[in-house]
């Protein structure tokens, strides 16, 4: 490994120890979220379902920004792949920009339902 690409791997091992911390928090944020939740199915307190849904609006918006992150790296590493890796190595990496695209894909979707369905009908999870 050149000077360039341990620096490169350095740099994104440093970022994503930072998304790390961000998904610790998101997942306190969420398990106050389902206490709202289930706040709102109990009692049927609407106080608590709007809460719930502009914090399922936050996390999804903040978990957009991290996929996006996942998704412009991975298709640097697309991009920037040697010509003379094996092709195992070029299929892999490839795959890993599909996998981080449908991953971005899906938080958009779960984004436009946290928006959409003020009654809460559809669960929404990542998982």
């Amino acid at each position: 490994m050149n000077n360039d690409s341990l620096e490169r791997k350095l740099e994104q091992l440093r970022i994503e120890d930072f998304i790390w911390v961000i998904y610790i928090g998101i997942i306190f944020i969420s398990w106050y979220a389902n206490n709202l939740e289930r706040k709102y199915f109990i009692y049927n307190d609407l106080e608590s379902r709007e809460q719930y849904r502009k914090i399922m609006i936050f996390i999804f918006s903040i978990l957009i920004i991290i996929y996006l992150y996942f998704v412009k790296d991975s298709y640097d590493d697309v991009k920037n792949i040697n010509p003379y890796e094996s092709q195992e190595v070029k299929d892999l990496t490839l795959l890993s920009y599909i996998g981080s695209l449908l991953i971005f894909i899906s938080g958009v979707i779960f984004l436009y339902i946290a928006i959409k369905d003020e009654e809460l009908n559809v669960e929404l999870a990542f998982n």
